[in-house]
């Protein structure tokens, strides 16, 4: 499966440059992301902007197809950005500071995605995994009676870009899901969950 990673913000909340670049656990943000996607097999775009130029830098380096969006929005980027790769199949799309992820997440949102029979997936972390984890939610709703948070990582249809999609919501319980990093809090926080011993 095709995976777009977004990775256009400037991290301006964070204010230590640009944030796919900022180092935890002894690598940037953006290669926690990367290596899980490409350990899953996944064929890997990077969506950039015009604010992020030191991280095309690296993703050039890295050998990772580029997309470099207008930077207007989230979801305008994926949308461009899957339009002009032409995906006609389902594709992941995920943020670039998302540390946590792994392969067997990517693996069970997957799987859950092809037995639902829906177009669309996205996934949601209870609040009580950013209160274990020490980070605070952002947007959060009910979701099958939970309270929950987007974790940043969906599965879109290609074929029905531009359409409402049938969304299939798959809660995961796990505080690597609420290590999204938006503040040095967060960042602090991912830090002494996901590298405790101070490789970081």
């Amino acid at each position: 499966m095709h995976a777009l990673i977004v990775a256009g913000g400037a991290g301006s909340r964070l204010g230590m440059g640009e944030k796919p670049l900022v180092r935890i656990c002894g690598k940037p943000l953006i290669s926690h992301v990367t290596d899980a996607f490409t350990r899953s097999g996944a064929e890997i775009t990077v969506i950039t902007s015009p604010r992020v130029p030191y991280t095309a830098n690296w993703c050039r380096a890295c050998g990772f197809s580029l997309f470099r969006g207008d930077g207007k929005g989230y979801v305008e980027d994926i949308l461009e950005c899957a339009a002009c790769l032409e995906l006609e199949e389902p594709f992941f799309t995920c943020v670039a500071d998302l540390p946590g992820i792994s392969v067997d997440f990517l693996e069970r949102v997957e799987e859950t995605y092809r037995t639902s029979g829906r177009t669309a997936c996205s996934v949601w972390v209870p609040s009580a995994a950013f209160d274990r984890a020490g980070t605070r939610p952002g947007y959060c709703m009910e979701v099958s009676g939970i309270r929950a948070s987007p974790s940043g990582l969906n599965i879109l249809h290609g074929a029905y870009l531009g359409q409402d999609q049938d969304e299939v919501q798959v809660i995961i319980d796990d505080e690597r899901l609420a290590l999204n990093i938006n503040t040095r809090e967060d960042l602090i926080a991912a830090e002494r969950f996901l590298c405790p011993h101070g490789d970081g």
